[in-house]
């Protein structure tokens, strides 16, 4: 008597892409998606309580760069930073480019040089911002301050680069405590963060 055997279907490695198919994938995607080394990853969409901190950070930043002697320029999330040493292209919630962006091949979606990067922490992500995004941008040699801010209770991490090896940390948990952001010698206040958010 014969043994039936069932056809199986023969196992498939994950599609691996170039960052250049990644581009044109997402130019015409409704959503947005990450690329880390050939692998595009679908990001998870936002709260509004996530959105409007964000919104109070870009409008902070805005205000207090204004001033200075140096030209800082402020880009919200629609802009990629391309990390060619790891073939990785994210996404950060808001960024700070001194002088003039300088974008990865001309494309004005894609920069390399982010001197301040922002995340606002969610649950589902907020480990891997804390560690993982954050080995990845100090690959880039312009990136000397990151900002970690949650979005569930008053609460503001900075990392900035002391030296090229040595990173320091600065914590904040009080609405009425200031920022200090080393890499642009200003501060920005927490309750400008926190602008009409509520905390129950």
């Amino acid at each position: 008597m014969g043994v039936i055997v069932k056809n199986r279907r023969p196992f498939r490695k994950p599609k691996v892409y170039t960052f250049e198919e990644y581009l044109r994938r997402e130019e015409k995607s409704v959503e947005k998606h990450e690329f880390y080394n050939g692998k595009i990853v679908k990001m998870l969409g936002g709260t509004a309580k996530h959105s409007e901190i964000v919104a109070n950070i870009i409008t902070s930043l805005k205000t207090v760069i204004r001033p200075l002697p140096r030209n800082f320029r402020v880009y919200t999330s629609d802009l990629k930073i391309r990390i060619e040493s790891v073939d990785t292209g994210i996404y950060p919630d808001a960024l700070v480019v001194c002088q003039e962006p300088i974008y990865w091949q001309g494309r004005h979606d894609v920069i390399i040089n982010p001197l301040l990067i922002v995340e606002v922490l969610s649950p589902s992500t907020k480990n891997y911002d804390r560690l993982g995004k954050f080995e990845l941008y100090k690959q880039l040699p312009s990136f000397q301050e990151y900002v970690l801010v949650n979005a569930d209770k008053y609460a503001v991490e900075t990392r900035f680069q002391e030296e090229p090896d040595l990173w320091r940390s600065r914590y904040a948990y009080n609405v009425d405590e200031k920022i200090m952001l080393n890499s642009l010698g200003v501060a920005i206040s927490m309750t400008d963060i926190y602008d009409n958010i509520d905390f129950v």
